[in-house]
């Protein structure tokens, strides 16, 4: 079992491009200007795709377009149409319970309160896809009195964004071992990497 289809979840449009709930498609960015000499991607199924090439593997790279809360739609469509199982789906997504720089791999679990991770699985009917969650903290860790869904949807600090960004940069080593079905590899470098 390998990797191929790779979901960044976030908002489309430029008010969120920089926003913490968009650290998925960050990292899918990441992943198309490495693995690509040139952008190409297209509109199909409410979401933006394109497809790499990772050590002889070609992987679908894909960023809803349909807001967080409906995310689930894209990625039922794609992984239906190129026949993909649920277990070769790695969703990447921000994540309050981690502080800003850290990241976590996983296969399975429950939505824990992310309304994009909640539409992915209520559209497949499984939750047995891989997560990699993105650290972006919590306004509790960060002594800010602001609700989530602010805190979610405002610019990183400087420092909070250069942890994001650095995580991200080692998680490129991490999608080299899923795209190879060496997932139990991929945790021990993020494990290591921390």
């Amino acid at each position: 079992m390998i990797i191929r289809l790779v979901i960044g979840l976030g908002n489309p449009g430029l008010e969120y491009e920089k926003t913490r709930h968009n650290a998925g498609f960050w990292l899918v960015d990441s992943l198309a200007n490495t693995f690509t000499q040139k952008m190409n991607w297209s509109i199909h199924f409410n979401a933006m795709l394109t497809r790499i090439g990772i050590d002889g593997q070609k992987i679908w790279l894909v960023e809803p377009q349909t807001f967080m809360n409906f995310s689930g739609q894209s990625v039922s469509s794609i992984a239906k149409f190129y026949k993909i199982k649920v277990e070769e789906i790695l969703v990447v997504h921000d994540e309050l319970d981690l502080p800003a720089g850290s990241v976590k791999l996983k296969e399975g679990g429950s939505s824990n309160g992310h309304n994009g991770l909640k539409s992915v699985t209520d559209s497949l009917g499984s939750n047995n896809y891989w997560r990699l969650r993105l650290g972006i903290g919590h306004p509790r860790m960060l002594n800010i009195q602001q609700k989530v869904v602010d805190f979610v949807l405002q610019n990183p600090s400087k420092d909070e964004k250069f942890l994001i960004e650095k995580s991200i940069k080692n998680c490129l080593r991490t999608i080299h071992f899923l795209c190879q079905g060496k997932f139990e590899e991929a945790i021990k470098h993020l494990y290591n990497t921390r």
